[in-house]
């Protein structure tokens, strides 16, 4: 019988959304696996599209989440990585050149470059999250992955920069510290995500992301490797559960399991015969009937199916707005849904309708230890941090650190780091 790898390190996550806080512990083997030790998750509190609203509440609910991972690894953690969604996310590249007058690129002159930029961030007051750099220039020409050793009269590196509001990652950040965690860095949530659904291709022939979460829903463009930019909509599905609790003016949690165990984004001819009970197995009717039931408080399917449409063309049409704004055009550019809307029967095929472009749905890569219920798209950003975390990308925040610690990589060898690192994971 073959023994278990050895983990030599453990990497602790919790992702922060409007809907549910989940929390996961891996490990990475000794041979280099991933491994997911424990996993758990429960539904948010004090959470508001992304933001803290209670802290006591939202506290709480972090504790709970990690605890539920902790029983099942059989370890506990005193650090995690954080995702957020909201806090007002915002993304750009950040283009810097440096003279090199056409001799041979060296070492240094990446070093100095590298410097540069983190010199050169602009964060107009906002908090930077990353700051990674993702390919370089000669002399304008694009998709450099390794300069050293080749001549040019201008070196330029393009950097990707994450931004967000101050306040709201200082409340995240509080409410994990005082759920007893130190904090190992804030990840934006389409960064996590993107390291979890999109290949190594996709990021260079271009895609878009679409994380549909509870209450926000970010749309992201990645082409030539890198995130190129985002946008967040103050909308998610949780918002198509509020329009069906209004409908047929009843519990929220009605109008949930309703959406989800039948409902659609997909209409068909038979929907008008198919009569949906809102009661849920062994629940008694109490109260009034729903608005359009008949006298079993049964609703039809076929006006449910409206009601999902109806908010998702809402949605939609902003999806669109935010893809023209992020110059995602053409009709070939590849779609990626996820996040826990994008668990909606048929949404795939009414985005692809919708849009106008291949759509896919986009779930955790397959992980050992990844529990099945974990494995779906909601879980995408959640599976992304630790993936994230093991890959250590670089940030050039922190490049300096290279000049005194020699165990860290500096200058190429630290740019170069995230690329290899995925490698392995698509």
């Amino acid at each position: 019988m073959a023994s278990t790898p050895r983990i030599t390190k453990v990497f602790g996550a919790i992702n922060i959304g409007s809907f549910r806080i989940s929390a996961m512990i891996a490990g990475v083997s000794e041979t280099g696996e991933m491994i997911v030790l424990g996993s758990g998750h429960r539904a948010a509190q004090g959470i508001k599209r992304g933001y803290v609203t209670d802290m006591q509440a939202a506290t709480y609910a972090v504790r709970d989440a990690i605890e539920r991972a902790e029983k099942l690894a059989g370890t506990s953690v005193s650090s995690v990585w954080i995702g957020c969604s909201g806090a007002g996310l915002s993304s750009k590249i950040a283009q810097v050149e440096i003279d090199i007058g056409g001799r041979r690129i060296e070492e240094e002159d990446i070093e100095h470059l590298l410097v540069a930029a983190r010199d050169g961030l602009q964060p107009d007051g906002r908090t930077v999250l990353h700051a990674q750099p993702a390919h370089y220039t000669l002399d304008g020409a694009h998709g450099v992955s390794n300069p050293k050793g080749l001549h040019a009269e201008r070196l330029g590196v393009d950097v990707h920069v994450m931004c967000a509001d101050g306040a709201p990652i200082r409340n995240i950040t509080e409410a994990v510290q005082n759920a007893h965690l130190d904090v190992e860095s804030v990840v934006a949530s389409p960064v996590a995500a993107g390291y979890a659904c999109l290949s190594q291709e996709e990021r260079e022939l271009g895609v878009a992301l679409i994380e549909l979460g509870g209450e926000v829903t970010n749309v992201s463009v990645y082409a030539g490797g890198m995130l190129l930019g985002m946008l967040a909509i103050q909308m998610g599905s949780a918002d198509i559960t509020d329009a069906i609790a209004s409908h047929f003016g009843i519990r929220r949690y009605q109008a949930e399991r309703l959406k989800c165990v039948a409902g659609s984004a997909i209409a068909s001819p038979a929907d008008h015969r198919e009569m949906i009970p809102v009661n849920g197995p062994g629940e008694e009717q109490a109260g009034p009937l729903a608005r359009h039931a008949d006298d079993k408080n049964r609703v039809p399917r076929a006006e449910l199916i409206s009601v999902i449409t109806g908010q998702l063309d809402r949605l939609v049409s902003e999806i669109s707005k935010s893809l023209k704004a992020l110059g995602f055009s053409g009709r070939n550019g590849q779609v990626v849904l996820t996040g826990g809307g994008a668990e909606l029967a048929g949404i795939a095929d009414y985005a692809q309708s919708a849009l106008g472009r291949p759509v896919r749905i986009g779930k955790p890569p397959t992980l050992k230890g990844l529990p099945e219920a974990h494995g779906v798209p909601g879980f995408s950003t959640l599976a992304g941090l630790v993936l994230y975390a093991a890959a250590d990308p670089v940030d050039i925040r922190s490049i300096r650190q290279g000049y005194q610690d020699t165990t860290r990589l500096t200058g190429l060898a630290l740019a170069q780091r995230v690329f290899q690192a995925l490698k392995q994971y698509f």
